[in-house]
């Protein structure tokens, strides 16, 4: 059995089944994880849900901040973005138990076996994994509740910036969501940023990429992670024990795929066109059920 880690993927379907076809994916035996961002800006969002969903066991997911986007837009909370492509998904006959399925992937996933962890965009310089791991259980205990529908009104925006114990309610939640699935950028003193999106060295002033920061309490675990396609995979750079797969296919980049469970890993890659836009959706957005 082999195990391959897969960046952000964002509806780019065509792309997902030719790396796989690339790595020879034997779906009978071999485990893919996936950085979160399944959904969203892509082509072909339906149809990436559906292919994750249908592997089982053999898909490890963690949410990203498109895919709790795309459950926020599900449940009514929010518009759909100007450049969101989720009305196919969203008018499908299955989007029930699609958008059920999808609530129910954790924020964070740790193999002890493997000496590996997955998140979607960081890890908060002042958490240890078992403390990120806890922290993550409180919000995705809300999303597998009564109480989620709640939790998209309360879902967005840039504050608090500072992470303390003392936080509380929706504005706890709202902190540990973004540094889980939003986070590149924090100062000397942990103190998150979430505008500044480019490459390191473009960044402002006094930011530090989270992973750079030298009393970070999670320096010695491996992560693997998505959501910075500005990152990318460097050999010339030091990467402090994480692993950035998030290459930019929905940009015209490239779709990655790293062999995760023999060392030294092993990286694969299929080139991406840039994305199309869609063509306007045929039928209107349904509203999932809130069951």
């Amino acid at each position: 059995m082999a195990i391959y880690a897969i960046g952000d993927v964002q509806g780019c379907y065509d792309e997902l089944i030719q790396l796989l076809d690339t790595i020879n994916y034997k779906q009978d035996s071999d485990q893919l994880w996936f950085t979160g961002d399944l959904v969203n800006r892509g082509p072909k969002s339906l149809q990436t849900l559906r292919f994750i969903r249908d592997l089982g066991d053999n898909a490890v997911v963690v949410l990203g901040n498109h895919d709790l986007h795309l459950l926020a837009t599900a449940y009514d909370h929010r518009k759909p973005g100007r450049k969101d492509t989720l009305d196919e998904l969203l008018s499908a006959p299955d989007h029930d138990e699609l958008i059920e399925w999808l609530r129910n992937r954790p924020l964070i996933h740790v193999d002890n076996d493997l000496g590996l962890v997955m998140v979607h965009a960081g890890i908060h310089p002042d958490w240890s994994i078992e403390k990120a791991q806890s922290l993550a259980h409180e919000v995705e205990s809300i999303l597998r509740s009564n109480k989620h529908i709640a939790f998209y009104q309360h879902m967005y925006g840039d504050k608090p910036r500072k992470w303390s114990e003392k936080l509380y309610s929706w504005p706890r939640l709202r902190y540990i969501t973004n540094i889980l699935t939003r986070l590149r950028y924090c100062d000397e003193n942990g103190r998150s940023s979430m505008n500044p999106k480019g490459a390191p060295g473009t960044q402002p002033e006094g930011l530090i990429p989270w992973f750079e920061l030298k009393n970070r309490r999670s320096k010695d675990a491996h992560i693997l992670f998505g959501h910075w396609s500005t990152l990318a995979l460097n050999p010339e750079r030091e990467y402090h024990n994480v692993y950035p797969l998030d290459t930019g296919c929905l940009w015209g980049g490239k779709l990655t795929a790293m062999r995760i469970d023999r060392q030294p890993f092993e990286t694969f890659q299929v080139n991406c066109p840039e994305a199309q836009k869609p063509k306007p959706p045929a039928a209107a957005r349904k509203k999932v059920s809130s069951a």
